[in-house]
């Protein structure tokens, strides 16, 4: 992910800012920097101990151990591996949810860390190294962390808290469901329904101390899409006998890219179509049948989406008309757009800039990767925002990426992220 840098939003919402009150606000802050360094060890072990999207086994058994040795009610096995635990405080007030997700990735991991992973697994039938490529292993800690900080202080606060630890955010294995779409179909946002959702993303291209965040769309729509190019097979020293799918495929792929650099008001919003993966023959002297391709679309405007949907019916299968072969297209809506409720957001800059300073939170452009906390987001108002992770000294173009063999973050950033989560769910408290 890249989240482009852009001027500081200052929003003045005076009557949120000054709702907590300043000796708990204290206590809170030092408590979170007195826990700082069990929320490190934490990330560590879980960054060790990596386990794919539906196989969180051991790191929910870690988390769910935590939570009900603070006393809270705790529900296991949803959507598989998901955990959740609920605060009561007794007394009226808000019901908040705090998510974070768990699963790491199959990226086998490539750098020095005294606790990098040695963790292996098959992942699509091939063996494959497992990393916390993401950030996913701080965001587990950080959230520890606030439900133990918020119980201590349970007799200051009111309303219902509801921890929410997410399997399957990366995807569910190919036909397996999971991730935030089932846990909200298990029920998840009942009993109590939460009033909001706050959420976080660790960066490792933006510089450790800032908080980056976007009012409405934020992370885009995540679509997935196939097409199936169907030819008539010949041997290659006579390619006039066949109709060649590989060809006919090469010529869809250019005209998919016209769609979003010729036909899209990107003026309006961003939009990615990328073909990641292509197969078609068995042997260098054969024009094969047939030929496939499969990839991702990118879009942070539903009409927009539709659009684009379909504009690649109509080109692939005309191109492969016009060549005498057929294209079968199917495209698949994985994730919705990732929608920070506008007033709720507003509200919480202050709060965010009391974690990190007002200097240090800064309004961005929105991403074209994608975050499945937007089914939380499709139920009830959320906001979700990014803390930064990069150490000072690097820059942002030359750091490994996300998802990445080298991905690495700045430690000092979960601080921030710690302070984050629990302003912006003490400030909602106190707002009502």
């Amino acid at each position: 992910m890249r989240y482009a840098i852009v001027a500081v939003l200052l929003i003045s919402n005076l009557s949120l800012h000054a709702q907590t009150p300043t000796k708990l606000q204290t206590k809170i802050d030092q408590q979170a920097t007195s826990l700082e360094p069990k929320v490190i060890e934490w990330r560590r072990h879980f960054h060790q101990y990596p386990e794919l999207s539906n196989r969180e086994v051991k790191t929910a058994q870690k988390v769910a151990d935590h939570l009900k040795s603070l006393g809270l009610e705790v529900q296991t096995g949803i959507a598989h591996t998901g955990v959740v635990g609920v605060l009561r405080t007794g007394k009226p007030g808000p019901v908040i949810a705090l998510r974070a997700d768990m699963d790491a990735l199959p990226v086998t991991e490539r750098n020095s860390l005294p606790f990098a992973s040695k963790e292996t697994a098959v992942f699509n039938g091939q063996e494959t190294g497992v990393m916390h490529a993401c950030g996913h292993d701080t965001h587990v800690a950080i959230l520890m962390a606030t439900a133990e900080i918020l119980t201590k202080n349970r007799a200051d606060l009111k309303g219902t808290i509801k921890f929410i630890f997410q399997p399957a955010e990366e995807g569910a294995p190919a036909g397996e469901e999971g991730g935030a779409e089932l846990m909200v179909r298990q029920g998840v946002l009942e009993n109590p329904k939460p009033d909001v959702i706050f959420g976080m993303h660790i960066s490792s291209i933006t510089p450790v101390g800032l908080i980056t965040y976007r009012p409405a769309g934020t992370m885009a729509a995540s679509d997935w899409f196939s097409i199936k190019v169907k030819g008539r097979q010949s041997h290659g020293a006579y390619p006039w006998m066949s109709v060649d799918p590989i060809v006919v495929s090469a010529q869809i792929i250019t005209g998919l890219q016209t769609i979003v650099s010729r036909q899209t008001e990107l003026t309006k919003e961003a939009a990615v179509i990328t073909v990641g993966r292509i197969q078609a023959g068995i042997r260098e002297n054969i024009i094969p049948e047939e030929a496939f391709m499969a990839g991702t679309i990118r879009t942070l405007d539903e009409d927009m989406q539709e659009k684009i949907h379909e504009k690649m019916r109509l080109t692939a299968t005309k191109i492969a008309e016009s060549a005498g072969a057929t294209a079968e297209v199917n495209i698949e809506k994985r994730t919705p757009v990732t929608y920070n409720d506008p007033a709720l957001t507003e509200k919480m800059v202050n709060s965010l800039q009391r974690a990190a300073g007002s200097d240090k939170v800064i309004r961005v452009n929105a991403v074209t990767g994608a975050e499945d906390f937007a089914f939380y987001q499709k139920k009830i108002p959320g906001f979700f925002f990014f803390v930064g992770a990069m150490p000072p000294d690097q820059d942002p173009g030359k750091v490994p990426a996300h998802h990445t063999p080298n991905f690495m973050i700045d430690e000092r950033g979960m601080l921030t992220g710690l302070k984050a989560m629990l302003n912006v769910t003490l400030d909602y408290i106190y707002a009502k």
